[in-house]
């Protein structure tokens, strides 16, 4: 998953090592995030935006593409979703 992590780090003036205290996740799980070598649990990604002040989109991007023409669209019928 492509991210922003590094950039928005960057802006702060942080190094990889202070946020990853700021996360208390190790330097290398920053590394690998910020490479897109490990995708961040949901509680973590969550974290990530909070510290950033960013919604979640604005920092994880899917690789496959970002936009209306790559969202699925869903009817909710009751029960059960139908696209």
């Amino acid at each position: 998953m492509k991210n922003k992590v590094r950039e928005y780090r960057v802006e702060k003036n942080w190094t990889q090592a202070a946020l990853a205290e700021v996360l208390d996740v190790s330097r290398q799980t920053v590394i690998a995030i910020e490479r897109g070598k490990y995708d961040p649990s949901l509680r973590l990604a969550f974290r990530i935006a909070e510290i950033f002040a960013r919604p979640l989109d604005d920092i994880f991007v899917s690789e496959q593409g970002h936009g209306p023409e790559n969202t699925p669209t869903y009817c909710f019928y009751g029960d059960f979703f139908a696209d």
